[in-house]
């Protein structure tokens, strides 16, 4: 057996006033039993929360362990500029012209922190692509949840697009499928010879070979916490499984990348078949589609919409200058597994 960090502790001299400060960096609560005066503020971050401990000693001496932390959703420079108008102070400026570099800055205790390049600033310095993460099938499920739940609930039943299920069905489907890719990597030994032995089996001849159904008397809305509920499994499952885990699907041994990527991208096109049976508008985030694109279909053609090129690879769409797929199937393999049997 061995550790795991459970918090990671700073002594301050106001422990809810430095809290808060923290909370807002990390965009994350407070403890709700955190008070004003209370000795102790818990910032309940993921991964490893962050304790602030009130103690009548000053800060002596400079810092030997800091926080990094990295912006998720804007640059480098723009988190330094919020984090300076939230109350820090800029201690030693080390970003370099050519985008690469950090900025240390200290808390309004005097606690020095580093804020690095984005993901996606360090993708395009160093020339690698972006990773699906369990964030990305967060993002997918929660934008096909919203707008699906605009639909009338008499729309349920047309048929979703061009498939021969119902509307209901295919959100059936697609919060199983969430679900299977899920309990893939929930054996301490995953299997790779085939996939986990629940039964599926379809609701009526001509359905879709489910595990998970939902309780039609909970209508359209309890359909749709089926359809959530599956995707945090599975974004749960891609965030604490290490990386290194493979596990079998039909189209390659995958890694928990691998089985986030599919889980985005079954959300994104079913979420497709779904507006166009119910009526709906539906275009997901090019950036989302790009990251899928590049770990499942690394063939794809590169540049222009890339929401189209995600339904031409899934055979749901024309694209100018490519012909129409009849058939299709993704590659679940790691690339740098699809790079060995190529080189072999």
């Amino acid at each position: 057996m061995t550790s795991h960090v459970r918090h990671i502790t700073i002594d301050c001299s106001d422990a809810y006033a430095l809290g808060t400060f923290w909370a807002q960096v990390l965009g994350v609560p407070l403890s709700d039993e955190d008070l004003p005066g209370d000795p102790e503020a818990l910032v309940e971050a993921p991964g490893a929360a962050v304790l602030f401990v009130q103690v009548d000693e000053p800060e002596q001496t400079k810092n030997r362990v800091h926080l990094d932390i990295q912006p998720d959703d804007r640059s480098r420079d723009e988190e330094v500029e919020r984090l300076l108008a939230l109350g820090a102070t800029l201690v030693a400026d080390h970003r370099r012209p050519n985008g690469r570099g950090w900025a240390t800055l200290a808390d309004p205790e005097g606690n020095e922190f580093c804020v690095e390049c984005s993901a996606a600033e360090r993708a395009a310095l160093t020339g690698t692509r972006l990773p699906v993460t369990a964030d990305d099938v967060t993002t997918a499920v929660r934008l096909a949840v919203d707008a699906t739940a605009k639909a009338p609930a008499d729309r349920w039943e047309a048929r979703a697009g061009s498939l021969e299920w119902t509307c209901w069905e295919t959100a059936e489907h697609l919060g199983d499928d969430l679900f299977a890719y899920a309990v893939q990597l929930g054996p301490r030994t995953p299997p790779l010879d085939g996939e986990v032995p629940f039964r599926w089996a379809p609701d009526r001849e001509g359905g879709p070979h489910n595990a998970v159904f939902a309780d039609r008397e909970a209508g359209p809305a309890g359909l749709l916490a089926t359809l959530e509920a599956s995707g945090a499994l599975l974004a749960s499952m891609v965030r604490t499984t290490p990386p290194g885990v493979r596990s079998y699907h039909g189209y390659g041994i995958s890694d928990p990348e691998g089985f986030a990527a599919m889980g985005v991208v079954e959300t994104l096109v079913h979420a497709h078949d779904l507006a166009e049976g119910l009526g709906l508008e539906w275009a997901p985030p090019a950036a989302l589609c790009d990251r899928a694109l590049a770990r499942l279909f690394p063939d794809a053609p590169a540049g222009g919409d890339r929401w189209a090129v995600l339904l031409w690879a899934t055979g749901r769409a024309e694209l100018p200058g490519h012909p129409r797929r009849t058939a299709w199937r993704w590659d679940g393999r790691p690339l740098e597994d699809q790079t060995a049997s190529s080189a072999g």
